[in-house]
């Protein structure tokens, strides 16, 4: 069966390789179900769930993966949706800690937030924007997430997600989208950072995905920070983290709602540790009517 860029973008077709992208994120997600007449592979616990489907970005000029974990298999209609950024060399179904799904559906259901989801897609590793000519990551996050999500009904009738989140790279990157969006005049209700890659230039440079530090420093965060003066933004960091001193730095300057720093290291076991308190700082600025 032809698989034609129209039927990518609907994500009608079932190719063989979005089966085995399918059973790939069965054994990182747990899914138990895998079925339906999309692209999609859908799982299903006891609290949360996960969707993937496979999309072609014009921005990107390439297929991306797009994940949405959300607190059960049927959200509310237009349910507020929050889009979450992975780290550098990661791809969207690696995009928040471990143990996001099961708290989200289990502090959605508990009360304890408003109903809520999380959209992640593949962004590459050029701390979301556009390094190499025609892969433009931060467009794609601007003008094609929207059209996604509601294409399945979801963060309202625009389909813009009310927050940004990420963790490292993707924290950079929540921290330029809601700058980002600011710029455009619809700015985020929220932006929360876990571990943001907050550095100076020497280090930076070594990633190599700038053309120049004076483009890299119009981008930076730390140069930035008046751009988000007005965002309630919330930053979770260990203190033992390679980024701290950059994440110190941006506590003073930017005087955030949330400033929580504690004992850890870069790694997958503090990152869930900062799952609560970012559920319940996004829950704080959810709206409450899409």
């Amino acid at each position: 069966m032809p698989y034609s860029p129209d039927s990518r973008r609907s994500g009608i077709l079932l190719s063989r390789r979005s089966v085995l992208l399918g059973i790939t994120l069965s054994a990182t997600l747990g899914v138990t179900s895998l079925g339906g007449t999309s692209s999609s592979a859908r799982s299903v616990r006891a609290s949360g769930v996960a969707i993937r489907e496979e999309r072609y970005s014009r921005y990107r000029r390439q297929d991306v993966e797009v994940v949405y974990t959300l607190p059960r298999r049927t959200p509310p209609h237009g349910m507020p949706m929050v889009v979450l950024l992975h780290g550098r060399g990661s791809v969207a179904r690696r995009a928040g800690p471990g143990s996001l799904m099961t708290r989200l559906g289990d502090a959605v259901a508990d009360g304890r937030i408003p109903a809520l989801g999380f959209v992640a897609v593949d962004g590459g590793s050029t701390y979301w924007h556009e390094h190499h000519r025609g892969d433009d990551p931060m467009s794609m996050l601007l003008e094609e997430v929207p059209e996604w999500l509601r294409a399945r009904g979801l963060a309202g009738t625009d389909g813009t997600p009310f927050a940004s989140a990420g963790i490292s790279m993707g924290g950079f990157g929540a921290l330029l989208y809601a700058r980002r969006r600011s710029e455009r005049g619809r700015p985020v209700r929220a932006v929360g950072a876990v571990a943001p890659a907050l550095m100076s230039w020497r280090r930076m440079r070594k990633r190599r995905v700038w053309r120049s530090k004076a483009e890299w420093t119009s981008m930076d965060p730390l140069h930035n920070v008046e751009a988000l003066s007005n965002v309630p933004t919330g930053i979770w960091c260990g203190t033992e983290d390679p980024f701290i001193n950059g994440v110190r730095t941006f506590i003073e300057r930017a005087d955030p709602e949330i400033a929580h720093l504690a004992p850890g290291s870069h790694s997958p076991r503090f990152f869930r540790s900062t799952v609560p308190g970012l559920l319940d700082f996004l829950g704080k600025h959810t709206p409450r009517q899409v």
